[in-house]
């Protein structure tokens, strides 16, 4: 929990080194309603962040394996994330766009 009044030193759990949790940043932290310490460096929160915070959600997955497909519209070579099956047609993301409104109310979206 976040006690201003005067800096904290906590253990970064990613990198395990000390750093300063200033007075500034905890009032910084409680204008903004967070009420717990951050668990991470100033380094390690940059890291993170320039990485997408990929490391934390889906740790220790795998990058989505792509298939190459040939539109069933244009004929243009496109990469999906799932394996498609013969007797179902696949649209690169051009042609997808209006077979994914075809059908609908205006605005609205199609239950399936």
């Amino acid at each position: 929990m976040i006690n201003p009044g005067q800096d904290q030193i906590l253990v970064c759990r990613e990198c395990g080194q000390e750093f300063t949790f200033t007075v500034g940043e905890q009032e910084f932290f409680a204008s903004r309603g967070l009420t717990n310490t951050p668990s991470r460096c100033p380094s390690c929160r940059a890291a993170r962040k320039a990485s997408g915070g990929r490391r934390g959600r889906g740790y220790g997955r795998e990058e989505r394996q792509m298939y190459t497909v040939t539109c069933a519209s244009c004929g243009n070579e496109a990469q999906v994330p799932f394996l498609p099956r013969d007797d179902r047609p696949v649209y690169c993301s051009d042609c997808y766009r209006p077979q994914e409104s075809y059908g609908r109310g205006q605005g609205r979206r199609a239950r399936w």
